[in-house]
């Protein structure tokens, strides 16, 4: 029998991964939203913060929010979840209704529970300072009564990030909130990081109680609506008519920008150490990650399963072509020459060969990466004429 005082941990994977279709999408086209793909081959993303989850909470309390829309890939992912707590979005409504519909669905089976968030598109090198920061975080939430964020230190002035500035200090590591900064420019985020500013990482621990409290006053009736919608359906955890036709007509809205931002006097932030956290939800973010886990990690030979895609091999196998073309832009044409037999125009770059082995998928299944690419002009990439911390590339990804 479950402990009342345990939380429930829910994860946050309805989202489609937009920016990062350019390295989800097959050839025709179609992409595997990002928190179905796997970072280097094994687990799908989901499936790691499914099994962070179970840092904090007893399976029988670890939830998800998904996507109708995403069945064919979250089905076999949820399985050791109990159906009662997959809750099925019938639309995407953006993170605040993904957050208020598992809310609703526990707080009536317990309102009196601890829910601790996390999203389904983190790598973290270091889960164990992770952990023990969520197993506090749940604690603090339930003696606040209230609503805790996690707070990373950050490690570089990053401007496509969100930012917590926090404010008083009231426990070794525990502030209230001063404000919130969305995708500061790169000056500005460094003058955050000499304020103190932590990275904003979306997970967070509340009481149920404090969380549609905060609704209600942010977004009066959009509780009840909610509610009787889903007492209509039975409370069914994958939905129903009612429900369908009430997200027909709900607003779309961002849970920091638009629920958050505006109650940062009811908010605490918990400042976590360094622990190699990442949030992959851009081209840029997954490359950073990338290079700073080393020169080899293992992956699949094609960097893609059925539907599974292999995040490290479809960056490297574009970052090899990137190369390769850079290569070939900067050879000389010797088609013209007159000294040439024509018996075999192609271009021999040493500088451009060494960066295709070390960046494309080996024989062995291998996706490299390390100081021979770094050490070639042609594997860097080319930066823009006007230079600057915003123009860093950290591993050429074709996409934006």
């Amino acid at each position: 029998m479950n402990d009342p005082a345990e939380p429930w941990s829910i994860v946050l994977a309805a989202g489609e991964g937009t920016r990062l279709q350019c390295l989800t999408s097959d050839a025709a086209g179609a992409a595997t939203p990002k928190q179905f793909c796997s970072l280097y081959g094994g687990r799908t993303l989901l499936g790691d913060a499914l099994r962070r989850a179970h840092a904090v909470s007893p399976t029988e309390r670890i939830g998800t929010i998904v996507a109708v829309q995403h069945r064919r890939w979250w089905r076999a992912e949820v399985d050791d979840l109990g159906p009662a707590n997959v809750f099925v979005q019938p639309e995407n409504r953006g993170t605040a209704n993904g957050v208020l519909l598992p809310t609703l669905h526990i707080a009536a089976r317990d309102r009196d529970a601890v829910i601790v968030w996390l999203p389904s598109d983190h790598h973290v090198a270091d889960e164990a300072i992770l952990a023990t920061a969520l197993r506090e975080a749940a604690t603090v939430a339930r003696e606040a009564s209230g609503i805790l964020l996690l707070g990373i230190e950050p490690d570089e002035a990053d401007g496509e990030l969100g930012y917590v500035v926090p404010d008083f200090e009231i426990a070794e590591g525990l502030h209230t909130v001063d404000s919130f900064v969305e995708k500061p420019a790169p000056s500005v985020a460094s003058d955050l990081l000499g304020r103190g500013a932590l990275w904003n990482s979306f997970i967070f621990a509340a009481t149920v109680r404090a969380l549609l409290d905060l609704f209600d006053r942010r977004w009066p009736g959009l509780v009840d609506r909610l509610q009787r919608a889903l007492a209509q359906d039975g409370y069914r955890a994958h939905g129903g008519a009612a429900l369908g036709a009430e997200y027909a007509e709900l607003r779309s809205l961002d849970f920091s920008r638009d629920v958050l931002a505006g109650a940062e006097t009811e908010l605490l932030v918990k400042r976590v150490p360094p622990c190699g956290w990442s949030d992959l939800g851009t081209p840029r973010r997954l490359a950073a990650t990338l290079e700073r886990r080393g020169a080899v990690a293992p992956a699949p030979l094609d960097g893609v399963s059925a539907d599974r895609p292999c995040l490290a091999a479809r960056h490297a196998r574009q970052r090899a072509a990137e190369a390769i073309a850079t290569a070939r832009c900067a050879a000389p044409d010797r088609s013209r020459d007159p000294d040439s037999t024509g018996a075999d125009a192609r271009v021999h770059d040493p500088a451009g060969d060494r960066t295709a082995r070390t960046t494309t998928i080996t024989a062995r299944g291998e996706a490299r990466w390390g100081s021979a690419t770094r050490s070639s002009g042609a594997s860097r990439g080319i930066r823009s004429s006007t230079g600057g911390p915003g123009d860093r590339n950290t591993g050429g990804s074709g996409c934006s």
